[in-house]
């Protein structure tokens, strides 16, 4: 599935979010991480509805990912079934009516876990990267 890029020079950089497994790409965003955004998003923005998540993604990624919606609301919806995220309708900026999304506590708690348990996988890919063949002998 093809990107648009509207003019933006890291258009080829650009990751889509879906995670289709017939169209698997090297490029796509590891299956569970899109969920850790949405909650990181809510969590720094408060309540948002479903297009407002995938812009500020998108635009917290510096349009390096583009948020596919169908992949998105099965995410909030998954979210929501697990606890970790509510809804309540409300009116949009535009004055259309719209389901808006906020974290809970349990979702703060699953999001400090999973943030801890990130940054402990980035600390080890990092020394994988960082090691030399003289570093094991």
């Amino acid at each position: 599935m093809p990107v648009e890029s509207c003019g933006n020079p890291n258009r080829d950089r650009r990751v889509d979010m879906a995670v289709d497994r017939k169209d698997k790409k090297d490029s796509d965003v590891r299956q569970g991480t899109l969920a850790l955004m949405v909650l990181r998003t809510l969590d720094v923005l408060g309540p948002l509805h479903g297009y407002g998540i995938a812009r500020r993604i998108e635009q917290i990624s510096g349009d390096l990912l583009t948020v596919n919606q169908g992949t998105l609301y099965p995410v909030l919806l998954k979210l929501m079934q697990e606890g970790s995220i509510a809804s309540a309708w409300g009116a949009s900026e535009n004055n259309r009516k719209a389901r808006f999304y906020r974290l809970t506590g349990q979702g703060r708690k699953q999001l400090q876990a999973e943030a801890r348990s990130w940054e402990q996988t980035a600390a080890i890919i990092e020394r994988f990267f960082a090691v030399k063949a003289q570093d094991l002998k």
